[in-house]
């Protein structure tokens, strides 16, 4: 399983907001935001903050992506 934050980064894009301006906004650690950046899992508490000071959803910034079914 993986988790894709591309629309997190679409919306800074579009807002033409800086990571780490997002960063000091949700009150994230620098820790959190290279797990972002790397496409790792973070918790719900950092997810939180980045919807609240974004202004909306967890949809809206994250995506779950399944792994692909092994074949044999």
């Amino acid at each position: 399983m993986s988790w894709s934050y591309k629309r997190l980064w679409i919306m800074l894009i579009e807002r033409d907001m800086k990571r780490t301006e997002m960063k000091q906004a949700a009150g994230i650690s620098t820790s959190a935001l290279a797990h972002l950046g790397k496409g790792e899992p973070v918790t719900m508490d950092v997810l939180g903050k980045i919807c609240s000071a974004m202004n909306c959803r967890i949809e809206d910034i994250v995506e779950y992506i399944p792994d692909e079914p092994k074949s044999e």
